[in-house]
């Protein structure tokens, strides 16, 4: 487990604004009609023209991932692959995206709503958020991940969703996958940590509106619900300081998702 000094998560910080600029840059394009494979570009291109690296692209797997980003929609939980695929007006689209920037990671993932969404779908990005929200306000020196994660968790499942349980956050820095392992529930089967002053950690829920089972397609990487309900991803990279988190993929005043 790899414990951050203060320049080294300032450093930390800067990657986490530009790739804040990068999701705003594609949540403005996040419209009817739009392609899955164009906002990929877009995005693609900006993180090259400001000297960072595209992390997702080439990740090794039965296929090395091909795309920058992530493009998860309504189904499809997380690793969608950009496609000609149009977005259209009611879908849900998760935006996954990672940089490194100076030789520092930033991950992060937020649910947009396309057009005019039904209400079930509003309340699942609503309560998503929320989940992610109460981890950033937990989050302190010397508390058990398992706290937190019980408490988001049981925010999840008293509005009648699900929590997917087959995928968890990460530690990150230098690089994308570090220790700690972050889940967003906790069992008996869970490892549990203790928060500390340095850890850096992407926490990233994911919810359901159906089942916690998923699957994942043909192309190996897309990972679906196995009932096909629609699912919610939201996800900040989250520093643990004396006074609480600090989050390194918000924007450079503070604003973001999951921030109130």
């Amino acid at each position: 487990m790899n414990f951050k000094k203060k320049a080294e998560i300032e450093l930390m910080r800067k990657a986490g604004v530009l790739l804040w600029q990068a999701h705003q840059l594609a949540g403005e394009m996040a419209e009817a009609g739009t392609t899955t494979e164009a906002i990929d570009a877009e995005v693609e291109k900006f993180i090259i023209g400001h000297n960072a690296t595209p992390l997702f692209k080439g990740v090794p797997g039965e296929v090395p991932f091909p795309a920058t980003c992530c493009i998860s929609v309504n189904e499809e939980v997380v690793h969608g692959i950009p496609s000609a695929r149009e977005l259209a007006n009611g879908d849900i689209v998760s935006f996954d995206i990672g940089l490194k920037l100076n030789g520092w990671c930033a991950d992060c993932a937020c649910t947009h709503a396309v057009g005019d969404i039904d209400d079930e779908k509003r309340q699942l990005m609503d309560v998503t958020e929320e989940c992610l929200h109460i981890a950033i306000k937990e989050i302190h020196p010397n508390i058990k991940w398992s706290k937190i994660a019980k408490k988001m968790a049981k925010h999840a499942r008293n509005a009648g969703f699900s929590v997917v349980e087959t995928l968890v956050g990460h530690g990150i820095g230098k690089e994308m996958w570090e220790l700690p392992q972050v889940p967003n529930y906790f069992s008996r089967g869970c490892t549990d940590f203790r928060l500390k002053q340095g850890m850096v950690i992407a926490v990233e829920p994911m919810i359901n509106v159906g089942t916690k089972e998923v699957e994942t397609l043909s192309d190996h990487w897309t990972i679906v619900t196995k009932d096909r309900k629609p699912a919610c991803h939201f996800e900040h990279t989250i520093a643990v300081t004396a006074s609480g988190a600090k989050v390194m993929t918000c924007g450079p005043n503070g604003e973001a998702w999951a921030m109130k």
